[in-house]
Order: structure tokens, then sequence, then C-alpha cells
């Protein structure tokens, strides 16, 4: 995400953010970025040894406080942040799992991307509409594990473009994700579903991620080993 903003035509950004990454630490090595502030690194370990080996440099573009300030609700707020988060997956609701693929198995912590994401002067989620080589969607009807609720998201964005949801209500203007991120394949499986904030039809929505237990029983499923 940030390597994308390096070639952008962006310049003298600030970095406001929990974590330094590989992404901002080219930023600030390329000018892209002037300064950036957090309260840790996560590295690679080439990164790492660009910023041990450059020290003098990084010293002068990169600022460590202590979380309660990186993460602080009100200075988010104040700065105007534009907080630009990745997720695992999305719905046409608009809710994001960051955290839990298939709904419990963990792929990443929450982070402070929930302090970022309910603070910031735009709420911004990011990811490619599939993976493992197109297979799995990023985007689904609804989701088995909600980490950020719709309140909380106002734009999603994939390959396949930008869903601004600001102000959308749920029977209209949320339905823009399926022209808008929605990879074409899923398109017949979400228009078919109602998208009211009642009367969910789980049968239409869950189809697609597993077989729903058998009608009258309390058998769950399982996945075949």
């Amino acid at each position: 995400m940030l390597e994308g903003l390096n070639a952008s035509r962006f310049e003298n950004l600030t970095g406001f953010s929990e974590v330094i990454q590989d992404g901002m630490l080219s930023m600030l090595e390329s000018g892209r970025m002037a300064v950036a502030s957090a309260s840790s690194f996560s590295l690679s370990p080439e990164a790492a040894q660009r910023i041990n080996d450059n020290a003098a440099f990084f010293r002068q573009k990169i600022i460590l406080r202590q979380q309660e300030i990186s993460n602080s609700p009100e200075l988010i707020r104040r700065l105007g942040v534009i907080a630009m988060n990745g997720m695992i997956e999305a719905d046409i609701y608009g809710n994001v799992n960051s955290t839990c693929v298939m709904g419990s198995r963990i792929q990443n912590g929450i982070g402070g991307s929930g302090d970022f994401a309910r603070n910031a002067y735009l709420s911004l989620f990011v990811s490619p509409s599939t993976a493992k080589g197109g297979k799995i969607s990023a985007f689904v009807p609804m989701l088995p594990h909600t980490d950020h609720i719709l309140q909380d998201v106002q734009i999603i964005v994939s390959e396949q473009g930008l869903a601004d949801l600001r102000g959308s209500p749920l029977q209209n203007g949320r339905g823009q994700l399926l022209p808008n991120a929605y990879i074409p394949t899923l398109e017949r499986h979400c228009k078919s579903i109602s998208i009211r904030p009642a009367g969910i039809a789980l049968a239409s929505i869950f189809h697609i991620i597993f077989p729903l237990p058998l009608p009258g029983t309390s058998v769950i499923w399982k996945p075949e080993a």
C-alpha cells in the first residue's frame, strides 16, 4: 500500500502511525514522506539492515513515542489523519474483518487499526479483491467475523476500484461495492441478497462459504479432513 504511494505524485507527507514498516521506510528514503511518528518498528531483515546502515539519516526522519500518544484518539482526530488499514475481507454492508480467516483462524492481530478507523478524518480499508490466485474473494455477502463495524468504515479500495460509503444507506448507496470493489464472479451471489438492515437471509448469504447445519437439527458442519 505504501509502496504504491511511493510511486505517486504526492510529496512532503507526514506519517502518524503505531508501527513503521518497510513501505514507510522507503517513502522516507525517497523523500515522499518528510517525517514519520510511531511507537515501534516491524521491519523485514533487509529493511532493518537499511535503517542500521543509515542511522544518522533516519534519526532526523523518525520519532518514536509511547503508544498512548501514537494511538491517542484525540490526537488522531485533531491531526485529521487519513487512515489506511489493510484487511482480510469486507462484506456488502461495509463491515471489515482484519484478523480471522473463515471466522476463527487467526491471521493477524487487530493492532491499533480500530483507534485510527474510528477517529480518523478519512477511514480507508485496502485489499486486493482476491487471494490464492483468484480462488478466494476478499469481498463476501456477510462476514463470519467482524473487527470493524460499518459505522467506522468510510472507503474501501481494491484494484477493482473505490467504494465511498460515507452517508450511504444500506438500502441504496452501499450497493456500489458490487461494481466498484467486488470481483465480477461474486456479483450474481451478492445481487440476489437483500441488504436491508433487518431480515437478513442467512441461507442466501452463507451458502457460498459453507453448508448450513441440517434442517431441524443442531448438527454443526465440520470441514472434511
